[in-house]
């Protein structure tokens, strides 16, 4: 008899490890040894388990911790604390229809998303505390129907906007660095109106902006009035500003057909295509071409008539200087300048033309050519 229990408890280390280093009883699964380390919610546990511990874990709560937290149908009790989960998804615990209580409580979380909770119709117990929460919305606790218990304590709220109809009957909301202004309004209300009882009342308290004076939570001085004006004030904002917007929105809108039309007529023109700004490019290294063969030939001649402008006045004393050089040269050459002025003279002295009485000029060698004719 002792031989089959401890083949059945050899069995049982052998197949199911993780199960092996946590303590197991009938319906309770209790994970939360030091050193153990779990980064993921285990899977090869009983499904049939009531109430599942995984504190002091590594556990994120991410994608696959929420499907594999789907088989665990019937869990009444799961206790997450003093994991790695930084913020609460939408429907972590969608599959967990039974559970009563839930501790996420000495985590990382800053967001709580809009139905993190969805489908937790039993759940009576939530603990949030010691997070990093900044804000919150009583909506995110709408499909909790049977509530009872929320523990908020020590996070990082300043304000928590509730509606009336939330029905709770303990809240725990100290250790939060409220502040006492018109966003605190709500919830002061609702802790006066209902019967929930709010633990740790002394030590929940609220800081005014300008005097930082401290005063309970649920005592603040907070004058409705004053708040009243505030909203009044912001609506009025809000009006103007909407009005504003709805201004320009009919403006633009009464722009709208005019800018249409014009789109529609620039859209009826042709549009120039490639081919024009091609023969553009054409065009124009024709007439390049063309100027600099034009510019080629008529330099030269260019050239000429800007030589032949260039004159220069002569001062008196190169005219002078012209002078002598012209004298000195005519005297070089005395011989040649004699025979010329011989020739020069005897030529005058042959074709010595005489006029007539008649008036004519007589050729003698006319004359002459008649006389041999003859």
């Amino acid at each position: 008899m002792t031989l089959s229990w401890l083949m059945m408890w050899a069995g049982t280390l052998f197949l199911n490890p993780v199960t092996a280093d946590c303590s197991t009883t009938s319906q309770t699964v209790t994970c939360e040894a030091s050193g153990k380390n779990l980064s993921n919610i285990p899977t090869n546990i009983s499904q049939n388990v009531t109430i599942l511990s995984l504190k002091n874990n590594k556990i994120t709560l991410k994608d696959i911790d929420k499907e594999n937290l789907r088989i665990f149908i019937k869990l009444t009790e799961l206790y997450l604390n003093e994991n790695m989960i930084t913020a609460l998804y939408n429907n972590s615990f969608c599959n967990l229809t039974k559970l009563v209580i839930l501790d996420i409580s000495s985590n990382h979380i800053s967001t709580v998303h809009k139905t993190a909770f969805a489908g937790l119709n039993q759940l009576s117990v939530l603990n949030l505390s010691y997070n990093m929460i900044t804000q919150l919305d009583s909506d995110i606790f709408t499909s909790l129907k049977s509530l009872t218990a929320l523990n908020l304590q020590y996070n990082s709220l300043k304000y928590f906007h509730i509606k009336s109809s939330f029905k709770l009957v303990k809240i725990v909301l100290a250790g939060n660095p409220w502040t006492c202004s018109c966003d605190l309004l709500d919830l002061q209300i609702w802790l006066t109106a209902s019967n929930v009882t709010m633990e740790n009342e002394n030590n929940t308290t609220c800081m005014f902006p300008n005097t930082k004076e401290k005063s309970s939570i649920k005592t603040a001085a907070i004058q409705p009035a004053d708040c009243k004006i505030e909203q009044a004030s912001l609506e009025n904002t809000v009006t103007s500003t909407s009005a504003i917007k709805l201004k320009s929105s009919v403006f633009l809108t009464a722009r709208t057909p005019n800018i249409t039309e014009n789109n529609r007529t620039h859209a009826e023109l042709p549009l120039p295509g490639k081919s024009w700004t091609f023969l553009a490019g054409v065009l124009g290294f024709v007439l390049s071409i063309t100027l600099l063969i034009f510019m080629a030939a008529k330099c030269p001649t260019w050239y000429r008539y800007l030589i032949s402008y260039s004159h220069r006045h002569l001062e008196e004393n190169d005219s002078e200087m012209s002078e002598q050089e012209f004298s000195a040269d005519m005297s070089s050459f005395p011989t040649l300048l004699d025979t010329n002025n011989e020739d020069q003279i005897s030529f005058e002295k042959i074709h010595t033309f005489t006029p007539g009485e008649d008036g004519f000029i007589e050729d003698k060698y006319i004359d002459s050519y008649v006389t041999e004719e003859s």
